[in-house]
């Protein structure tokens, strides 16, 4: 049996809007609304976003919590980069982001948010980076999408924005109006031109 390759001259990316920029905005709402079921007033939740994309699930649902709660919700930002399982393995070496955890997470109820979770390492190394910190009271998942296919590790999200079903050759890309210019997910195929 002999493997079919495609050379990268006749691939091209086909793309598919999974969310437009309404519906993006109704997911951050629903996800906020579920947040406020399980931790009513945030006395003693804080949400800590993954660098570097998860920083900005974590700018909107801060936005639209303050909004419906009337108060200040706490954040942080959790940069991973040292506790990757690929740090090493890389040819080009990756970059650290700042973490910015102001406050004590120690007995904690932590909702720990990225934009996609996929195979799950992503979630472990954060979980890791996480416990340099503090040992929190308990910790919960947040993801913008849910690759569900593919996993790694045991790892599933409490809050699931939308669930994709997407081939490992496929990429999600969860984009905001701050860095492209609009609000969106998209689901990115590869396609034989010929």
């Amino acid at each position: 049996m002999h493997e079919c390759i495609i050379p990268l001259s006749l691939l091209s990316m086909d793309k598919q809007v999974i969310l437009h920029p309404k519906q993006v905005e109704l997911t951050i709402n629903r996800l906020c609304y579920q947040l406020i079921e399980n931790h009513n007033q945030f006395e003693n939740t804080v949400l800590i976003g993954l660098q570097p994309r998860g920083i900005h699930v974590v700018t909107r649902l801060k936005k639209r919590l303050e909004e419906i709660l009337k108060k200040e919700i706490k954040c942080g930002n959790l940069d991973i980069t040292f506790y990757r399982d690929d740090f090493r393995r890389r040819e080009r070496p990756l970059i650290p982001s700042a973490t910015n955890i102001d406050f004590s997470i120690e007995n904690k109820r932590i909702v720990l948010i990225d934009d996609v979770l996929f195979t799950g390492r992503t979630i472990r190394s954060g979980l890791d980076a996480l416990l340099a910190y503090g040992r929190p009271k308990n910790v919960e998942l947040l993801c913008m999408i849910d690759r569900r296919f593919k996993r790694h590790l045991p790892i599933q999200a409490d809050y699931v924005g939308k669930t994709v079903d997407s081939l490992v050759s496929e990429r999600v890309s969860v984009e905001w109006s701050e860095m492209e210019g609009i609000d969106q997910v998209l689901l990115y195929s590869v396609e034989a031109n010929g």
